[in-house]
């Protein structure tokens, strides 16, 4: 089954071509760009792989955030044209979850570094002064994913941990390791967290483990009700809650 992966919930896109358990091309794409340049990659990668993004797929995915509000909905158009092009599923998954898949591949990589039952703290920059985060363990959310400061971060973390420690019966303290772009970002603010963890080297969700964990989901298709995964209002809200003045009022 061949799956279109998108996620565009930071700077940098993730675009993938998986079949199965194959990846058949992927890339990495500069979202800051225009919208239009994010086709263009999305053609070249459907290219590469040998099939057509409106006859060759079996399905799209989309990372649906949280993350950046203009790359979420970029991403989520952008997903829906093709589904709607197409006449495939769209399927949207959690681009925290798809970065803790993209750490949890590293780490099989090096057996050695992954015990089993580890934790995956997923942690991508809100702006704002704030981090988005959630945690992971066998491909499983331990919490409800959040928007917090980044001093918040170690504290939660560790109420998250312990509490996963003490459900996991005859388990000893989950190790913890650490994966995103928030680090690029809050260096000197997330220096707590070197007690918990290492930091991996996975920045940005990638289109691979996007399609992953579609083809492992439910399947439900949100093509025609789908939304992004915001978290927090955006910036506009916060400022003016009665509206933008000047546009029409909400009833």
């Amino acid at each position: 089954m061949k799956i279109l992966g998108l996620d565009t919930a930071t700077s940098t896109a993730g675009i993938a071509i998986v079949d199965g358990d194959r990846v058949l091309a992927e890339a990495r794409h500069d979202a800051r760009g225009r919208g239009a340049d994010l086709l263009v990659k999305i053609d070249e990668v459907c290219r590469a792989a040998g099939v057509s993004a409106l006859g060759g797929i079996d399905a799209i995915a989309i990372g649906a955030g949280p993350g950046s509000f203009t790359g979420l909905r970029i991403g989520m158009a952008t997903a829906k044209g093709i589904a709607f092009a197409a006449h495939r599923p769209l399927w949207a998954v959690s681009s925290l979850a798809a970065l803790a898949d993209d750490a949890r591949e590293e780490l099989a990589n090096d057996p050695g570094l992954a015990p089993a039952g580890g934790v995956i703290c997923a942690v991508l920059d809100a702006r704002r002064g704030e981090v988005f985060a959630g945690c992971f363990r066998d491909g499983r959310a331990l919490a409800p994913e959040r928007v917090m400061a980044p001093a918040e971060l170690a504290p939660w973390l560790a109420e998250v941990a312990e509490h996963a420690g003490a459900a996991a019966t005859a388990r000893p303290a989950p190790s913890v390791w650490f994966a995103g772009d928030a680090l690029d970002v809050h260096r000197d603010a997330l220096a707590a967290l070197s007690a918990h963890g290492p930091w991996l080297a996975a920045r940005t969700p990638s289109g691979r483990a996007v399609a992953r964990l579609a083809l492992a989901g439910a399947h439900v298709d949100i093509t025609l009700g789908g939304a992004p995964t915001y978290i927090r209002p955006s910036e506009a809200e916060v400022k003016y809650p009665d509206g933008v003045p000047g546009a029409l009022r909400r009833r």
